[in-house]
This record gives C-alpha cells, sequence and structure tokens, in this order.
C-alpha cells in the first residue's frame, strides 16, 4: 500500500490520529527532506526509516520506491508540510504509481492544506476558487498576474519571502484597483503567524515593516 499523509504545516499539534497511526505501522516513510521529516518523527516517537522524495529526484529512485511497493512494503508519502500533491511532486509519483501498478491501494489520509486553511479565515467567498500554486519566478508571470485579474472566482497562490512584495508590487499593477481585497497569511500555524489584511496597497506596508521569513499564503477576492 502507498498511503499519501498529510502533516502540519506549523503547527506540529496539527495532525491526525490516523496519519500517527499509520506512520507507526507503514515499512518506510518517502518525505521531501529528511531532517525536516525527522524532527516530526522524533517529536511523536516514530522510529521508521526515511527515505528521501522529491522534485529532483531521479528515475533510479522511482524505481528504488516501485521495487519495495513489489515487495509488498507498506510506504508513507508525505511532504515537507502539508497535503502531498499540493504544489509538491508527489502527485507525479502517484500518476506513475498508478501506471505501474493495476491494483496498488493509493490511500489519502487528509490533513492540514495551507489552501483550505487561509481560506478558512480570509473572509472571502469560497464556494468556488482558484488555486494557482507557486508564482513563477521568472516565466509565465505576466500570465500568472493575468489569470488572477480575469478570475471570477477567489484566488489562492503560494510566494516566499524572496518575493512577496515583487509580486504583490506587480499584482497591484496588474490589478489597476486601488480597493481590492487581499489576505495574506504568513508562518501560518505557527509561533509568530501573521496576518495581513486590506487592500494591497495597505498590506505591502504592513509587510515591509515586518521580517519577511516563513511562506506566504495570499488569497485575492474575486472582483464583485
Amino acid at each position: 500500500m502507498l498511503y499519501i499523509i498529510a502533516t502540519p504545516i506549523g503547527n506540529l499539534k496539527d495532525i491526525t490520529l490516523q496519519a500517527l497511526e499509520i506512520l507507526k505501522s507503514v515499512d518506510l516513510i518517502l518525505c521531501e527532506d529528511t531532517r525536516k521529516t525527522s524532527r516530526l518523527c522524533a517529536h511523536y516517537q516514530i522510529k521508521k526509516p526515511l527515505l528521501n522524495y522529491h522534485q529532483h529526484s531521479k528515475v533510479n529512485k522511482v524505481n528504488q520506491i516501485f521495487k519495495l511497493l513489489e515487495q509488498g512494503k507498506n510506504l508513507a508519502l508525505v511532504s515537507d508540510a502539508g497535503t502531498p500533491g499540493i504544489s509538491d511532486p508527489g502527485n507525479k509519483l502517484v500518476e506513475m504509481a498508478q501506471k505501474k501498478f493495476n491494483d496498488l491501494k493509493i490511500i489519502p489520509i487528509p490533513g492540514p492544506s495551507a489552501v483550505t486553511t487561509a481560506l478558512s479565515v480570509c473572509g472571502f467567498p469560497a464556494d468556488k476558487f482558484i488555486f494557482l500554486g507557486f508564482c513563477p519566478q521568472k516565466r509565465g508571470r505576466k500570465k500568472f498576474f493575468q489569470q488572477i485579474v480575469q478570475a471570477t472566482y477567489t484566488v489562492v497562490f503560494y510566494e516566499s519571502p524572496h518575493r512577496i512584495l515583487k509580486t504583490l508590487t506587480e499584482l497591484n499593477e496588474f490589478l489597476k484597483l486601488d480597493n481590492q481585497q487581499i489576505f495574506v497569511g504568513r508562518e501560518m500555524t505557527k509561533k509568530f503567524e501573521t496576518i495581513y489584511r486590506g487592500n494591497i496597497g495597505q498590506v505591502l506596508d504592513s509587510i515591509k515593516k515586518d521580517k519577511l521569513k516563513g511562506e506566504f499564503t495570499i488569497v485575492v477576492r474575486r472582483k464583485t
């Protein structure tokens, strides 16, 4: 079996009992960064071997994983934080495993996700929304912003601390709406969680005054 397990995006207490139970029972845990997953395992006294699997993993690593599955091993896939497959290479592994094995059970163990966490507190309409992942660093940025401008639903995307100011500034130029409301969550569920609300200009001014650390989740309210 291959379990797809959501893990905390910040607060280590945000993990389900089922996730802990399965992590303690599997033969091996696949993870993006063994250092980060080691901290989670140590916190909950989970003593299982870890094998790194990330976006740069080669074919040999995938073949190694498939060999373990062929041997009947039960594996768990986790990301550094949140739900695997959401802006994360986990979806590629699931796709390849589905094609490789006809009878492999791939079981989701739901839990935290920065997308739903931000939507739950942003106060914007979330009956329908668009998730765009991380903003492109270079190529595709114009198209990315155009998608947000043209969206008829609330939009959610991620950004790093190194590019948050640049991205919000460019987004403001594309929207050309001084009253366009956005929500930005930084370090969500962590000790220094910070929430920013208002129009883009107001949010930019607030972020400039703070330390640019941690990942950012941005929610743009749909046009009314």
